[in-house]
């Protein structure tokens, strides 16, 4: 099965397209049929992809009627930051952008979500594209619209919802990503079976072989399947007042890992740490068997991805995990698993029972810790 697009309700009978393609062949054709004929686009990306994709992109915007231009941004997480956007928002202003015009972001999830909020507050608001280049974000950041940029050690504190035009998934440029950038896709990928499908997590079991040689046609059934359960979570919460919150599996304590390791780990693999405690919380609150709870701790495994951390205290994890910007009214929204591929919410875990959580995740093992 080789699907090439998915729709994505946003409001009403309106919607966009993910288009999963194996080159950046078709791009033109879906930005022409935009209809914003001599109108500016700007390309957003960074200075890790730039060298990679960023001709092939502009080779297909020769064949459109856009004027375009393109912005650099340097690399990594920590210029996830509003200074960084400040750049942007001097080269637009600078190109004379104007509501008309738009953005397109072509890199990975920090590129994404600083090219969405860039769009979503330039000029009160403008259109963007995306063109994830990583399987986290084709999987992930790219769809459901959230956007935004880390507040000193605050990660995604500063943002706002806005949706892209169309998103354009080329599975060909997986085979350029580096090793634990893949697996830190996979980090996101194994997590949407956790909390919405228990057959998809038997089906990446299944596939294992092939995708870690990532072969394209598995890949992108992996990613359409990915997409396919994010995008109806996001269908029926697209602003995050309810159900939309189970995609956070993982990532409360996931977040604090990847904050007090200075981002120096990929967020996938701070997601599975952040998976394997929640996982153990589930357990401890008998919403998981012994044996649920060791098939996740597997699947984790057999991806290559971490359980445990080292050179972290559990108190600074526990006190991280408070400044999550998932608190509502004092308490964590945290997610947890009643039964595998069944993610729920829930606001009653204590100090005591997070700090057991992180104590086992912060247990000594070096074959599964980072």
């Amino acid at each position: 099965m080789e699907q090439e697009v998915l729709q994505v309700k946003k409001a009403g009978d309106f919607h966009y397209n993910i288009f999963f393609e194996k080159s950046f062949e078709k791009l033109s054709e879906k930005l022409n049929a935009l209809n914003k004929k001599g109108r500016k686009i700007c390309i957003v990306t960074d200075s890790n992809v730039a060298p990679l994709y960023l001709d092939a992109v502009e080779k297909e915007l020769k064949k459109t009627d856009f004027i375009y231009t393109s912005y650099v941004l340097p690399a990594g997480e920590a210029n996830k930051n509003l200074k960084e956007i400040e750049g942007i928002y001097e080269h637009l202003i600078v190109n004379h952008f104007d509501r008309g015009d738009l953005l397109a972001a072509l890199g990975g999830g920090v590129v994404g979500d600083m090219t969405g909020f860039t769009a979503a507050t330039y000029l009160r608001g403008i259109d963007f594209v995306q063109i994830p280049t990583t399987l986290l974000a084709q999987v992930d950041s790219s769809i459901g619209g959230k956007t935004g940029v880390d507040f000193g050690q605050y990660k995604n504190m500063v943002g706002a919802f806005h949706q892209p035009l169309f998103v354009y998934a080329n599975v060909q440029v997986l085979k350029t990503l580096p090793e634990t950038e893949f697996i830190s896709g996979m980090g996101e990928v194994v997590k949407h079976g956790f909390i919405r499908s228990k057959d998809y997590s038997q089906w990446l079991l299944d596939h294992k072989q092939e995708i870690t040689e990532r072969q394209p046609a598995i890949c992108q059934e992996m990613i359409y399947k990915s997409c396919v359960i994010k995008k109806t979570v996001v269908e029926n919460d697209p602003l995050e007042h309810g159900e939309r919150a189970v995609l956070n599996f993982g990532h409360t304590i996931g977040h604090a890992v990847e904050k007090l390791k200075d981002f120096s780990l990929h967020h996938g693999h701070c997601v599975a740490i952040g998976c394997a405690a929640a996982a153990y919380l589930s357990l401890k609150k008998g919403f998981l068997s012994k044996e649920e709870y060791m098939q996740v701790l597997t699947e984790l495994n057999a991806f290559h991805l971490p359980v445990k951390v080292s050179g972290l205290s559990c108190e600074d994890i526990l006190m991280t995990t408070k400044s999550d910007k998932k608190m509502d009214k004092g308490h964590i929204r945290f997610i947890l698993l009643q039964g595998c591929g069944n993610a729920v919410i829930d606001t009653s875990l204590s100090d005591e029972d997070l700090t057991e959580a992180i104590t086992e995740i912060c247990k000594e093992n070096k074959e599964a810790a980072l």
